[in-house]
């Protein structure tokens, strides 16, 4: 597993090795955001049995090349990247390293290794100018408005190219808005919390006009999960008069992940102060560069193939962040 001491990777981690399995992990603990949460993380994670660890980049291909010889996995589950839309603005060959040579370098690995199902890790971003909500894995996503955007869509084509040249089985998985204890720090919510804790104002782009499906991580661990166990086919219905860009002639599959119930982030940072017990001072601004209005998730596909659709609510869910969040930082 890539990314092992991010957040998604930490909590599916942690799960996989409560299921039984032996687990790989591959982070390099790079600084964009608190170094000491990855490594709270990742000491949880050592302290279980059936995790192994390399603390390496993903663009280090001798390292990679050498772990995939090393290990010879069965299933691959791809997590790592460079994430954030805005830090995209400031900081663009990050993202071709990380999420494109990254990314090949996977690839390659699973190539060479024989890996039996690859796993990775997308992003709602992806679908960019398209304006058709919800949003499905059947429409077209050609115009990304981020560049973050453009090297996810950019793994999702590597992903199939390889799909179809090498049968290798890939499944892509997009994810919507993921949220929850042990986050990211450079995530709204968590920032927002932190940020009312201290009683400094918080940034509310669009005046708190957007709409996002936010998923808690408990649900997109439990999505992860049962898909790598599902392995992908080739389509045989697959027209390529009428290409669909959801399923392939190759064992390629491209799912949603989100609550498909999206969310005002007005209503959202309400909640948060519910749970938090304080009212945020709040900074109105207007929509930023490479955002989109709305997200939402059409999850049924998902749904068909694994018997699983997430539900958390955000009261639910924000309530078990802001206990995490009062604990780990001693909050009273």
């Amino acid at each position: 597993m890539t990314g092992a001491a991010g957040f998604i990777g930490f909590h599916l981690a942690r799960r996989l090795l409560e299921l039984g399995y032996q687990v790989s992990g591959l982070d390099n603990l790079n600084d964009y955001y608190d170094v000491s949460l990855k490594e709270s993380r990742l000491r949880i994670l050592q302290g279980l049995s059936g995790f192994s660890f390399v603390r390496a980049g993903l663009e280090e291909r001798d390292v990679v090349e050498g772990l995939f010889r090393a290990e010879q996995f069965d299933i691959v589950i791809h997590l790592a990247a460079q994430a954030g839309v805005r830090y995209s603005l400031q900081n663009p060959h990050a993202y071709i390293d990380s999420n494109i040579t990254g990314f090949m370098n996977v690839l390659e690995g699973c190539r060479h290794a024989g890996v039996k199902h690859l796993v990775y890790a997308s992003s709602s971003s992806v679908y960019g100018a398209n304006g058709t909500v919800p949003f499905s894995e059947h429409h077209s996503c050609d115009h990304p408005v981020s560049l973050y955007a453009a090297t996810k869509k950019s793994n999702e084509l590597m992903a199939h190219a390889y799909a179809h040249l090498y049968r290798i089985p890939v499944t892509g998985l997009r994810f919507f808005t993921v949220y929850g204890p042990w986050g990211r720090p450079d995530m709204a919510y968590f920032s927002f919390a932190r940020a009312i804790m201290e009683g400094r104002t918080i940034d509310v782009f669009n005046h708190g006009l957007m709409q996002r499906d936010f998923t808690y991580i408990d649900d997109i661990v439990e999505g992860i999960v049962r898909v790598a166990g599902c392995v992908p086919q080739a389509n045989p219905s697959w027209n390529t008069a009428s290409p669909d860009p959801a399923t392939s002639s190759a064992p390629y599959r491209i799912y949603n992940i989100g609550n498909n119930q999206p969310v005002e982030l007005a209503r959202f940072i309400e909640v948060l102060e519910e749970c938090l017990g304080k009212k945020a001072r709040k900074n109105l601004l207007p929509m930023q560069p490479g955002e989109v209005l709305v997200t939402c998730a059409d999850v049924d596909d998902l749904s068909k193939a694994v018997g699983f659709r997430p539900e958390t609510t955000i009261e639910t869910g924000l309530a078990i962040f802001v206990d995490w969040f009062r604990d780990y930082y001693r909050s009273p």
